[in-house]
């Protein structure tokens, strides 16, 4: 028996006469028939939506417009090839075909990773750039216990260093390295004393969290929290989307999203090495944490934007396979 797969969608008179075609041609043509609603995922209806109704029979596919004629000549085919390929394989053929056609537990994980990643991975976006948020609120309800478990968490994934890490509950919401020359705050030095000349490899300003006058710092630094704030706020808007924005160039996303926080980042780490000729072309500087964000918000929209629509067109060919199996609804 071969496999005939139709996919349709409600109101609409040419699919209702190819299923009751298909139907009819069972009392002559040995087939299993499954018809797939291509309203029920987004990929069937990118698929399908301008062509329905379409048959797959076997290997064949027929789209509209087509006849009776036209199935029993694909049918006819379909069914010579399956005797031809059982005469030569016998046994083997028939036993691949029933695995081809048994729905098995891994292709209800995929078919459903493939329906719901995008929550899995915007739920994962939340969480981890969420719980160094808080962080900085447990510590300031006293619950210093539960905060250094987040701040130990984050500390192999970010410098951590407060002169470049937001901050919660206390006077400013930033107190930037001395060097950045940001007038009308008070910087890191003056706010905690600890500077570059008693902490040279920034490890105080690394474990510094904050106090009740500062606040405490959120435990990702300011690029790294505007990098996956922006991936989870595209995240949200593709998926209310319906997943329908269209991939970007991967020269945008080199030349908007990668280069600014490479420029920005790159030239901050080279000027701060301890060089005179680097120094004579190339001037000490701090970047600001408005720099920062606004580099980490590019880079992390901008991959989003470019990696997002990836992932939706794997999980759509996932779906697409699938769906005759999973979804579809099985006639005889």
């Amino acid at each position: 028996m071969i496999n005939v797969t139709l996919y349709t969608r409600r109101d609409c008179h040419l699919c209702e006469q190819a299923a009751q075609d298909l139907q009819a041609l069972q009392k002559e043509y040995s087939f299993r028939l499954t018809v797939v609603d291509i309203d029920a995922d987004a990929a069937l209806q990118k698929a399908y939506a301008l062509e329905v109704p379409v048959v797959e029979i076997g290997p064949y596919t027929l789209r509209a417009p087509f006849t009776v004629p036209d199935l029993k000549m694909t049918l006819g085919a379909a069914l010579d090839r399956q005797a031809h390929l059982e005469r030569l394989d016998g046994d083997s053929y028939r036993a691949k075909v029933e695995r081809r056609n048994a729905v098995t537990t891994a292709d209800r994980v995929s078919y459903w990773l493939s329906r719901h990643y995008l929550l899995l991975i915007n739920a994962f976006l939340f969480l981890y750039v969420g719980l160094p948020f808080l962080a900085p609120t447990l510590k300031a309800v006293g619950a210093d216990g539960p905060a250094e478990v987040i701040y130990k968490i984050y500390r192999p994934l970010c410098h951590q260093w407060a002169f470049r890490s937001w901050f919660l509950f206390g006077e400013q919401a930033y107190y930037p390295h001395e060097a950045a020359g940001i007038e009308g705050v008070v910087s890191f030095e003056e706010a905690t004393g600890i500077s570059d000349a008693n902490d040279p490899a920034r490890i105080q300003a690394r474990l510094f969290e904050g106090n009740p006058v500062m606040g405490y710092k959120v435990a990702l630094c300011q690029r790294d929290t505007a990098i996956w704030g922006s991936m989870l706020l595209f995240g949200v808007l593709y998926a209310l989307s319906g997943r329908r924005i269209p991939q970007i160039h991967w020269m945008i996303w080199i030349f908007l999203g990668v280069a600014p926080p490479a420029l920005d980042g790159l030239s901050q780490l080279l000027s701060q090495l301890p060089s005179d000729a680097i120094h004579a072309v190339l001037p000490y500087r701090e970047s600001t944490p408005f720099l920062r964000s606004l580099t980490g918000f590019l880079f992390g929209w901008f991959t989003a934007w470019f990696m997002f629509p990836l992932f939706e067109e794997a999980m759509a060919d996932t779906r697409r396979l699938l769906s005759p199996k999973i979804v579809g609804r099985v006639e005889k």
